[in-house]
């Protein structure tokens, strides 16, 4: 089966698991999944589950990127902040919805890596830095949408700080390290106020503090 009849199965089996919003499905039809994964996962590229990638994380399952995605109501006027980059694939998709996206990884290498295949996308719409996600991007808050690819214990404080007070809108997985209690949460701010709703349950690498240490 070629590249793109895997990726057209991929898109239909995501419809009918739930993800209806065209935009999104579009998105991901978009962006070629198979310039994300490892060399040794090519063929698994357009497969509706997680990867491995360096530094111990992963790419995510295609269903929940595409859920995640859908459940940010994102428009292409928004700026998104994303917590954790991984291999970039996230990002990729939310630059075709958003104006602009915010995205921080706290390991240098996989960041540069993500940082390259932005490049040779062309996805000039996407600004990256080196950083501790729980902490955000203050420098460039509010933004009006904030997605989170790694498992917070609780909504992270500084993250609802930096959404948009103008019905601001924050998708992320809370629960345990491990991994075995995990839902995504959607978190809808208007004023100082905010509501939670839980979505589904997932299983995410958890959102680390701070930033590894630079080896010499």
């Amino acid at each position: 089966m070629s590249v793109e009849s895997r990726k057209i199965r991929l898109v239909m089996d995501l419809r009918n698991a739930g993800v209806t919003d065209t935009k999104v499905l579009a998105a991901i039809e978009r962006v070629p999944r198979e310039q994300f994964v490892a060399e040794s996962f090519q063929d698994q590229a357009y497969a509706n589950q997680a990867l491995p990638i360096s530094c111990g994380q992963t790419i995510s399952q295609p269903l929940v990127v595409g859920l995640m995605t859908q459940a940010l109501e994102i428009s292409d006027r928004q700026k998104v902040l994303e917590v954790g980059t991984g291999s970039g694939y996230q990002a990729a998709i939310l630059s075709k919805l958003a104006r602009r996206v915010y995205t921080v990884e706290r390991h240098r290498d996989l960041l540069a890596e993500a940082e390259k295949r932005f490049t040779g996308l062309g996805l000039h719409n996407i600004t990256t830095m080196v950083g501790d996600g729980y902490k955000g991007w203050p420098a460039q808050a509010p933004f009006e949408r904030i997605l989170v690819t790694a498992a917070a214990r609780i909504v992270p404080p500084d993250l609802v700080a930096q959404l948009s007070d103008e019905g601001g809108v924050m998708v992320l997985p809370v629960g345990d390290v491990a991994g075995l209690h995990q839902e995504v949460i959607r978190v809808k701010k208007n004023g100082k106020q905010f509501k939670s709703e839980r979505l589904f349950p997932v299983r995410f690498v958890p959102l680390v503090q701070g930033v590894p240490e630079v080896r010499s």
